[in-house]
């Protein structure tokens, strides 16, 4: 007796959010920025400092990694799917407005919150992490060669890039809380796709 089992409606149920070459992209950027934070806390804490040691070593990982920081974005741009979402994340249209005025009421209704496939928060924090970023990026060349620039230009880059990353820090620990609180979205960043109950829920104006 054969039994043949019905995956169609599981298939349904189910919505393709991101592509594997985003899925990739995420993570490397995710694991690049974790070391970029946990080598700068080993570098100004005294007592991760002292615990770790080696200060060399960790200043020529945290150099490597913020160096390599762009380059999954860039590669990314390969991806006919990361490019589509990089548009998406880059355009702001009426409905977000009336995301963050609901947000800043702390209105949490979802009829309140009008989503296309990424929120206004989403495009928020996408923008200023990577104009962060970039800063962070281009103060650390000026920190790291040192011969190349005035001492006036070293000191300011310096007091940009510190006070900078402890603003990441934070941003990115309010990012990883949110991400907590939503098991389906995470798995969407697993697996690559969601529910379509989700979908249709946190982003109503999402064309799937």
């Amino acid at each position: 007796m054969n039994l043949r089992v019905d995956h169609a409606p599981a298939l349904a149920s189910r919505v393709r959010r991101f592509s594997r070459a985003e899925r990739w992209v995420h993570r490397v950027t995710a694991l690049l920025m974790g070391v970029c934070v946990v080598t700068a806390a080993c570098l100004y804490v005294p007592q991760l400092a002292e615990l770790v040691g080696r200060r060399e070593l960790v200043v020529r990982i945290h150099e490597w990694a913020g160096l390599a920081l762009p380059v999954p974005v860039l590669a990314g741009l390969a991806s006919r799917a990361f490019r589509s979402d990089l548009g998406r994340l880059n355009r702001f249209g009426p409905h977000d407005r009336v995301w963050l005025r609901a947000a800043l009421r702390r209105d949490k209704r979802h009829s309140a919150r009008p989503a296309g496939k990424f929120n206004a928060g989403q495009k928020v924090y996408a923008s200023w992490i990577a104009g962060a970023s970039l800063v962070m990026v281009g103060t650390g060349l000026i920190m790291w060669f040192t011969h190349l620039t005035p001492l006036m230009w070293r000191t300011s880059a310096t007091f940009v890039h510190d006070w900078l990353a402890l603003t990441i820090g934070i941003v990115l620990a309010g990012h990883i809380g949110m991400a907590l609180g939503d098991p389906e979205a995470r798995r969407g960043l697993r697996t690559g796709s969601v529910s379509r109950e989700w979908a249709e829920r946190e982003h109503s104006l999402w064309r799937r």
